[in-house]
């Protein structure tokens, strides 16, 4: 599979400090690439230096085998993890507004029927709840047709059906063959929407894989889990049968097959929100 983006030992230093430190990845186009880490991992930076917000100190980041330049502008959406809007101007008419900045807008039924916004239309922005907003701002990012889209932890602070409800957009919009780039802080999210993970910390690439090929990677088995221990084990029978002989407390015991939260706090020392 082509990739559409290339990051090739890719930098940013502030003074002494190197906020990303020579990381390399590439991202196949009509994919889901799930960018996780915890705060200060450094990927805000990563992701302003590929939408061209911010210039690198040093690598390269190519677009179809060609260095991002001004027409590049043309082909990326970007949803920002916060965004002003006029406030006392309807949905429809900011949809009005920001396609007239472009050469080639999507139609205006197509926005709002991809990112379900019939009922809201008349609304001012000012009136919009989380989810809606979210749902306008994500149209926004795909009038001019991009070829990839940047969203920027899009469902932090909504309730689980807005959330869920989003979902359905964002798999709307890469069936279209858009080529989605995502940050999240829910890692059921990036479970179920990212065709590709990279973890980073500490301005470092940790890991790049799918999640399956991570997940097996790094855990057999089930995690048995006590107030004050964890286990991870292949043979639960025979676990269980240990923990009764030693007559521990199985008071909170839990056990599960492993996830994405368990492989982020393995490799970084943290959950995700953190």
């Amino acid at each position: 599979m082509t990739d559409l983006m290339t990051v090739k030992d890719l930098e940013k230093r502030y003074g002494s400090v190197r906020a990303v430190d020579r990381i390399s990845f590439g991202i196949p186009e009509g994919l889901c690439f799930g960018l996780l880490g915890p705060n200060g991992a450094g990927k805000t930076t990563t992701i302003e230096m590929m939408e061209g917000i911010t210039s690198p100190t040093g690598g390269q980041i190519l677009f179809r085998g060609l260095p991002i330049d001004k027409t590049f502008r043309q082909k990326v959406g970007i949803q920002f993890q916060s965004t002003a809007l006029p406030e006392f101007i309807t949905v429809k008419e900011t949809l009005e507004l920001f396609s007239a900045f472009y050469p080639n807008p999507r139609p205006m039924a197509d926005l709002i029927a991809l990112c379900s916004l019939d009922d809201i239309l008349d609304r001012d922005n000012q009136k919009l709840s989380g989810g809606q907003k979210q749902r306008m701002l994500l149209a926004l990012a795909i009038i001019p047709h991009p070829e990839i889209v940047f969203l920027d932890e899009p469902t932090t602070g909504l309730d689980p059906q807005a959330r869920r409800n989003f979902w359905d957009l964002v798999r709307r919009i890469k069936a279209e063959g858009t080529t989605v780039v995502l940050t999240t802080h829910y890692m059921d999210e990036a479970q179920v929407l990212c065709d590709l993970i990279a973890i980073v910390d500490h301005g470092h690439l940790l890991e790049l894989d799918t999640p399956a090929n991570l997940l097996k990677k790094h855990f057999q088995g089930a995690l048995v889990r006590l107030p004050d221990r964890e286990i991870q084990t292949e043979n639960l029978d025979e676990t269980m049968k240990g923990l009764l002989a030693e007559g521990l407390d199985l008071t909170g015991l839990s056990i599960h097959k492993p996830d994405l939260e368990d492989l982020f706090i393995k490799l970084t020392g943290s959950t995700l929100r953190a």
